[in-house]
């Protein structure tokens, strides 16, 4: 069974990252609220209270101060002050200005002798109320404590509180009294804004999964035009490029991969270049070998001068395949990586042996071969193979330089590399020869025309050698003064 899409699954994704984002706001949203509520109904329950305070002490003062114009009370009087105190609360109690109040009197003994309605006597609160009396300090009790989100979905109930008030009462004893006020004004507040805020909240969660999804359709998008890109690779049309567009990290990603599609086509042109060059390297020697062996079929028997001619000619033209078989195995070894060792050895005494080897060499052309000083510069690499490089330049040198000409070979050392130039006096490179010098089987003009030996790999595998061990190889000529090959090395730890 196939499994989810990509885009599926960002869809879901995106719908649960803004359930809980959405979801989570709305909800600390609400719980914000509720509680600021909250805390308003605890501060007008106690200004209610206090009001209602204020009022039945008002009342207990006239009540007493009838009483004591009358003579000395009785209980008669003190019950008749008491009545004058229960009719003038009752006829302020819309003084108070909150309609959801309860108010409720209780005696000395704690017995309800009046209340504005039978729901503002509080069968439960004995204990606090007793506490108020005894103590003569307001305390408060919670009536209704309901859960901060129990009103998400439903009617809205706040917390509800009870305010227990010691009040002394006419002609003495202290009685109780008790305010309760229901947040109906609040409650009705946040039932109009609950609908509002789902509303919102569903909202906020259609455009979160909307532009969660547009920006995935974007990334989609660009990861399309990388698997078309990497399809273009594989089918091998290597001339097609990612569109770039602004300057973001994809882009950047874009441009990686165009760069990286470059310079897949440059080394499949090489390798195309290199194939034909190869082929036709090869094709000349065995075309020659070809032709004499038919001419050695039909005439050598016959003719002893026409068969040596043409064994020499195909023991010629044989050695020439061994060469350039053995140099494009050295450039292939050379591409897949060297195995390096690691020696101390004396770069000069290597450049005073391989300049002794080229002078026996190339005997017939008469070339001083100047080498360096007697000091020895000791460094750390793999010797065999810095003495390819200069054997290679050696000979290229000694093949373009004219009769009598001078080869010298200089060395330097510094205090993380060391670097050695072979200059010759030849014939020199034209300056539009000179970026090509290092490419295969790249010959120039002079040399073709010169008819000098070779296919125009030795430069290339000595660059390959060099860049191998970590240096740097690079060439400068003047047309017939010479030329001057330069080649820097780490030193390693000698």
């Amino acid at each position: 069974m196939r499994g989810l899409s990509l885009r599926s699954r960002t869809l879901i994704i995106s719908a649960v990252l803004a359930a809980l984002i959405a979801g989570g706001t709305a909800l600390a949203s609400y719980a914000i609220i509720v509680g600021a509520m909250n805390k308003a109904v605890v501060r007008d329950t106690a200004e209610v209270a206090r009001a209602a305070a204020k009022v039945l002490k008002v009342a207990v003062a006239e009540a007493e101060y009838a009483a004591a114009a009358s003579g000395e009370p009785g209980a008669s009087d003190r019950a008749a002050a008491l009545d004058n105190t229960l009719a003038t609360l009752s006829s302020r109690y819309a003084q108070l200005g909150f309609a959801s109040t309860g108010l409720a009197l209780y005696d000395d003994n704690l017995q309800p002798i009046w209340s504005k309605s039978p729901a503002a006597l509080l069968p439960d609160e004995g204990d606090d109320r007793s506490k108020a009396q005894s103590s003569r300090n307001v305390v408060q009790s919670p009536v209704e404590a309901p859960t901060l989100l129990a009103g998400l979905f439903g009617e809205q109930r706040l917390r509800i509180t009870a305010v227990h008030i010691p009040i002394e009462l006419p002609g003495g004893g202290t009685g109780v009294l008790d305010v309760v006020y229901k947040p109906l004004a609040e409650e009705s507040v946040i039932d109009g804004v609950r609908w509002s805020m789902l509303a919102l909240m569903a909202l906020s969660m259609v455009l979160m999964v909307a532009l969660l999804q547009s920006s995935m359709a974007w990334v989609l998008g660009l990861v399309g035009d990388l698997r078309r890109g990497a399809d273009a690779i594989d089918a091998g049309r290597l001339h097609e490029r990612l569109t770039v567009k602004g300057d973001d990290e994809i882009a950047a990603l874009a441009q990686s991969v165009n760069g990286l599609i470059e310079r897949l086509e440059r080394r499949a042109d090489a390798q195309s270049r290199f194939v034909a060059d190869a082929s036709h390297e090869l094709a000349t020697p065995v075309a020659g070998i070809r032709g004499y062996t038919s001419i050695l079929r039909a005439w050598g028997a016959d003719d002893p001068r026409i068969r040596d001619e043409a064994i020499d000619a195909i023991d010629r033209e044989s050695r020439r395949m061994a060469r350039l078989t053995g140099d494009l195995l050295n450039l292939l070894h050379a591409d897949q990586g060297l195995v390096l060792k690691t020696e101390r050895f004396d770069l000069n005494a290597l450049a005073r042996q391989q300049l002794a080897l080229s002078a026996s060499r190339w005997l017939e052309k008469d070339i001083e071969y100047v080498g360096p000083d007697e000091a020895p510069i000791a460094m750390m690499g793999d010797p065999d193979r810095v003495e390819d490089v200069m054997s290679i330049l050696l000979d290229n040198a000694s093949k373009y330089t004219s009769l009598r000409g001078t080869i010298s070979v200089t060395t330097h050392r510094r205090r993380e590399t060391v670097s050695f130039d072979v200059q010759d006096t030849g014939q020199g490179i034209p300056e539009k020869d000179l970026a090509h010098v290092f490419d295969r089987f790249y010959r120039s003009e002079v040399s073709r025309a010169t008819g000098e030996g070779g296919f125009g790999l030795g430069l290339a595998i000595a660059k390959s050698i060099v860049a191998s061990m970590g240096g740097e190889m690079s060439v400068t000529s003047v047309v017939g003064q010479g030329t001057t090959f330069t080649v820097v090395l780490p030193r390693g730890r000698a």
